[in-house]
């Protein structure tokens, strides 16, 4: 008898159809429970989804550092704010001293309110406006990473405040010297117009800038979406698909080798 005619070709070929569908049924399984495509499946497509999540990831934390930046400005505009509401007192208090009909007990009143502000504002330019332990009227500026390349960058600064004190530093109001004490309140309050002028405008950029980068990020990571996920609909029928093929190779498998035996019987 020649060796070729004991060989089942039909059980072999039935073999090979059961291994294939068994194979795709397991690759359908992984991607339905991871939700992702493999490298396996689309190689390229999986590395220009890394290169986007990466994008994504660096997106987010360069957002995270603008909100700390615009966290930062509206610290030192709410001590700005203080030091204008003190600042708008004093300029009262120069302004009141001058009144002719004061007798020199009232000035000396008005002048101990004077001099009680102008501490606290030395006080806050010294350094009690401050965030995550940074003077932020000392000269502040920080260049910080505002997007996922390299130079993406803002310097962020708030206008120094810190020769404020000074300028106050030995104003009176009593007599003839509550007329310079105004003169210099006035000029003071316009360094501080000043200074919450340029971290508001700055601020507002920070905030397009905030806005830009979510708009960006949820951009990306739909189109990452796109390469990467898995349609689950077409997946989840390809597998009872597979499932099918894989269930009727069994039973094929089955009845080709039932015919091998036949033969054998017959032999036997």
């Amino acid at each position: 008898m020649a060796v070729g005619s004991v060989n089942n070709s039909s059980a072999f070929t039935a073999y090979a159809n059961y291994a294939s569908s068994t194979a795709k049924l397991g690759q359908s399984m992984n991607r339905l429970s991871t939700g992702q495509k493999s490298s396996m499946d689309d190689g390229a497509g999986v590395g220009i989804s890394e290169r986007m999540r990466a994008q994504a990831r660096g997106t987010s934390m360069a957002r995270q550092n603008v909100e700390n930046s615009i966290s930062a400005l509206q610290t030192a505009d709410g001590w700005m704010q203080r030091i204008n509401d003190m600042l708008g007192r004093m300029s009262e208090l120069s302004i009141e001293a001058q009144d002719g009909t004061m007798s020199g007990t009232d000035l000396t009143n008005i002048n101990a309110e004077f001099q009680a502000l102008g501490a606290e504002v030395k006080q806050i330019t010294d350094g009690r406006a401050k965030f995550n332990g940074t003077n932020l009227l000392d000269g502040f500026s920080k260049t910080t990473q505002v997007g996922a390349d390299s130079g993406q960058t803002i310097t962020v600064a708030v206008d120094s405040l810190s020769a404020l004190a000074g300028t106050l530093s030995g104003l009176e109001v009593v007599s003839a010297q509550a007329a310079i004490a105004l003169t210099t309140i006035t000029s003071a309050i316009n360094t501080v117009a000043k200074a919450r002028a340029s971290a508001g405008g700055l601020q507002s950029r920070l905030d397009n800038t905030r806005a830009g980068l979510l708009t960006y990020e949820d951009n990306i990571r739909a189109a990452e979406s796109k390469i990467r996920d898995v349609d689950m609909a077409r997946e989840s029928s390809e597998m009872m698909k597979q499932n099918i093929l894989s269930q009727v190779g069994t039973s094929i498998l089955a009845q080709a080798n039932q015919q091998t035996q036949s033969v054998l019987k017959l032999v036997g």
